[in-house]
């Protein structure tokens, strides 16, 4: 791949970049004489107590920078990407990819299928290792990339490979014989997809799994285990079918013996549901002390229980009256109804405050049961239209494009407030939900 020059698109005030000048736009170039290739080659270089750096200005002009500072501390510099030399694409043609269930049409980015380690590395984000060249294999060795996050899904070479439809998918065990040998870690993902990999399949894919839990250093740090999300926009020639909340039920039996056999074996739960699963089945949630340290929050597992504990540290604060009387719609994926009556009705004790939760199913993508952060402009406005919506509608900014106004549908927050002729507030964690109420 080639690398490009970074594009830095902020300056941190205060910090030794602003002290010296950089500007939004400039490039970094080289440091040290070395081109980074991402972000984690640039906070590596950087960490030296003496840099040369090589910039390019807005204008095309080179300077080379002399810096002195502490080691390991921090330029100041962020960058319009976190890949300098481009993304790692994935090959597989699974079919319950959210990339292929997606409508024709919309902005480019949401159609890019990355298969990148680093990204994982970085961000969390999950990967196959299908992907990945002998080159980057030794760069995360050298480098001690840990932990990465694995889509594993199967165990079994001939049920991966079905699912990936890629015969590099078979290869998951040594893989992560690979990862032992190095003391790396990964934490893992399985989409369970009825009739391919449940079942028998499921508990050898955990159970092979989890005998990589063992040791000072687990290879396998921790396994979610999520439903798979299927939309009306998937190729009607897939095989797969979606989650009943009877085979949701079975599956939260299945997965909750394996659980009791790890705590026994190995002091951890070791493998986790997906919030889904309960909420598909009808079932209450674990309590919010079955999760441990969150392992997998990013799947979706535990993340109905740390959101009502941070709830209620947050409501403590919580006015026993509003200066003025205001009434606010509040937007969520009606998976989470049930859920949070609780805070629902806290919110509404506080004297002149009036909070109507709408819980939507999202029509756009064809799900009766939806997560909030599918929900798209189309489904947000449908629900809303026609409806008293006193001072304003908050929601919650996981509908939308990080750092943007955009849904998933391209829809923007700006467009539904002019339609509704009202405000709408997208709010980032419950801090920002509370002010947003009672300011």
């Amino acid at each position: 791949m080639t690398i490009h020059p970074s594009v830095i698109s902020r300056v941190l005030p205060d910090s030794i970049a602003a002290e010296i000048g950089f500007e939004v736009g400039d490039r970094l170039v080289a440091i040290n004489g070395q081109a980074p290739r991402d972000l984690i080659d640039y906070r590596f270089l950087c960490a030296d107590e003496v840099l040369e750096l090589e910039v390019l200005d807005a204008k095309g002009q080179t300077h080379h920078v002399e810096i002195e500072k502490d080691y390991d501390e921090d330029l100041g510099l962020e960058f319009e990407t976190a890949l300098f030399d481009g993304l790692i694409q994935c090959n597989n043609r699974c079919p319950f990819c959210f990339i292929d269930q997606q409508p024709p049409g919309k902005r480019e980015t949401l159609y890019l299928k990355d298969d990148d380690y680093r990204l994982s590395f970085l961000y969390g984000s999950y990967l196959t290792l299908t992907n990945l060249t002998q080159r980057e294999w030794d760069r995360i060795a050298q480098m001690r990339l840990s932990p990465l996050y694995v889509s594993v899904h199967a165990t079994e070479p001939e049920i991966r490979i079905r699912l990936l439809k890629n015969l590099r998918a078979g290869q998951i065990l040594d893989q992560l014989r690979w990862f032992q040998q190095h003391r790396l870690q990964i934490h893992a993902q399985v989409v369970v997809c009825p009739g391919i990999n449940d079942g028998i399949h499921l508990e050898q894919t955990l159970l092979d799994l989890a005998a990589f839990h063992k040791g000072e250093v687990p290879t396998v740090a921790s396994i979610a285990v999520v439903p798979v999300g299927l939309t009306r926009f998937r190729p009607m020639e897939d095989e797969l079918i979606p989650v009943t909340p009877e085979k949701a039920r079975e599956v939260i039996a299945q997965v909750q013996a394996l659980q009791a056999k790890f705590r026994q074996q190995f002091g951890s739960t070791v493998a986790w549901l997906a919030d889904e699963w309960f909420l598909i089945g009808r079932q209450d949630l674990p309590p919010e002390s079955h999760y441990e340290d969150y392992p997998q929050i990013g799947n979706g597992v535990g993340s109905i229980q740390q959101f009502l504990k941070e709830f209620a540290t947050a409501a403590k604060r919580l006015p026993k009256r509003v200066k003025s009387p205001r009434k606010y719609v509040w937007v969520v994926g009606n998976a989470v109804e049930t859920a949070f009556q609780p805070i629902l009705e806290r919110l509404n004790k506080v004297e002149g405050l009036t909070v109507e939760m709408v819980a939507i199913a999202s029509t756009y993508w064809g799900q009766e049961i939806s997560v909030t952060g599918l929900l798209t402009g189309q489904d947000v406005l449908q629900a809303l239209e026609g409806r008293d919506l006193g001072s304003g509608v908050i929601l919650p900014s996981l509908m939308l494009k990080h750092g943007d106004s955009r849904f998933l549908d391209d829809m923007t927050v700006e467009a539904i407030a002019a339609q509704l002729n009202t405000c709408v507030v997208p709010v980032d964690g419950i801090e920002a939900f509370i002010e947003a109420l009672v300011r």
